[in-house]
C-alpha cells in the first residue's frame, strides 16, 4: 500500500537496485566530497578560534585575502559581461564557424590551468613574450602583476556563465522578443524587459560558479603571479606556502574561509531561487 502512494506521487515505482544507487552516489559524494571538506573543518577548529584568529591578524594573509576577492570579483565581472553577450550571439545569430566558436569556449575546462598559466607568459612575458615588451616600455606590466592573475583567473572560469545561459535562451525561445520589437521597442529595451529577466537565475547561477572557481584559481595563477608575498601571492598559494613551511593550522584555516565564502555563495542562491526555477 505504501509503495503504491509512493509509485502515485512520483510516478516512479522504486525498486532495490534503486537504493543500491542511492547508496553508492551518496557513498561516492561523502568520500569524494563530503569527507575530505570535513576534515579541514575539523583541523581548523582543533584548538577553538585560535587559527582564525590567527590568520585573520596575519598582514600578509590578509593582503592575499583581499587580492584573491578583488581579483575574483573582477574576473566575475568580466565573464559575466562576456558571457552573456556571447550567450546572445551563439543562441540568436547564426554565422560560419559558429561550433567552432562554441567548441573553443569549452577549451579552458580541458586544458590543464598550468598550460593556461605558461600560454599567458609566452604572449605577455616581459622579456620574451610577444607583447610583454612592448606592453612593459608603455608602463603596463601584465605578467608578475595583478593584472596578469586577473587574465589567468577569467580565462579559467570563461565558460560557466556561458553554459548556464545558453540552454535557459534555447528554452525561452525568441517569440517574446520578436512581440517586443514588433512594438517598436529597441534591442536595449528588448533584452533589459524580456530576455533579462528571463535569464537571471541562469545569470546568478552562472555567476555563482565563476566566483567559486575564480576563488580557487591556483595553477594558472601560480605561474603568473610571480607569488611574490604581500604582492601577488593569493590566498591559495597562500595555503601551499603555508603548508609547505609546516604552519598546518594556518593553512588549513586559509583553505576553510576560501572553501567557506564558495559554499556560502551556493547556499544562498539555493535559498533564494524560486521553487519553479529549481525544476
Amino acid at each position: 500500500m505504501a509503495e503504491t502512494r509512493t509509485v502515485a506521487r512520483t510516478g516512479v515505482r522504486r525498486t532495490p537496485t534503486t537504493y543500491v544507487l542511492r547508496f553508492v552516489v551518496a557513498a561516492y559524494l561523502f568520500l569524494l566530497v563530503a569527507w575530505p571538506v570535513s576534515l579541514v573543518v575539523v583541523h581548523t577548529f582543533e584548538d577553538g578560534f585560535t587559527s582564525l584568529e590567527g590568520i585573520l591578524s596575519d598582514p600578509d594573509v590578509v593582503t592575499a585575502l583581499w587580492l584573491t576577492v578583488r581579483v575574483a570579483v573582477i574576473a566575475v565581472v568580466i565573464n559575466t559581461v562576456f558571457g552573456v553577450g556571447m550567450s546572445l550571439l551563439l543562441v540568436r545569430q547564426e554565422f560560419p564557424g559558429k561550433r567552432l566558436l562554441s567548441a573553443l569556449i569549452d577549451l579552458p575546462l580541458s586544458v590543464s590551468p598550468i598550460v593556461v598559466g605558461l600560454a599567458l607568459v609566452l604572449v605577455y612575458g616581459g622579456r620574451n613574450g610577444w607583447l610583454g615588451p612592448t606592453l612593459e616600455s608603455a608602463g603596463f606590466r601584465v605578467i608578475f602583476s595583478t593584472p596578469g592573475i586577473v587574465m589567468a583567473t577569467a580565462f579559467v572560469a570563461l565558460p560557466l556563465v556561458i553554459r548556464e545561459v545558453v540552454p535557459v535562451l534555447h528554452e525561452i525561445g525568441t517569440e517574446q522578443e520578436q512581440a517586443a520589437r514588433s512594438l517598436g521597442a529597441s534591442s536595449a529595451q528588448t533584452f533589459r524587459r524580456i530576455t533579462l529577466p528571463a535569464i537571471k537565475w541562469a545569470v546568478v547561477y552562472g555567476v555563482v560558479l565563476s566566483l567559486a572557481r575564480s576563488l580557487g584559481e591556483f595553477g594558472a595563477v601560480k605561474v603568473v603571479s610571480g607569488n611574490v608575498l604581500g604582492q601577488t601571492r593569493t590566498a591559495t598559494l597562500m595555503v601551499e606556502e603555508k603548508y609547505l613551511n609546516f604552519d598546518q593550522q594556518g593553512a588549513y584555516a586559509t583553505a576553510f574561509l576560501l572553501a567557506m565564502v564558495s559554499v556560502a555563495c551556493i547556499v544562498i542562491v539555493a535559498i533564494i531561487r524560486p521553487k519553479e526555477e529549481r525544476r
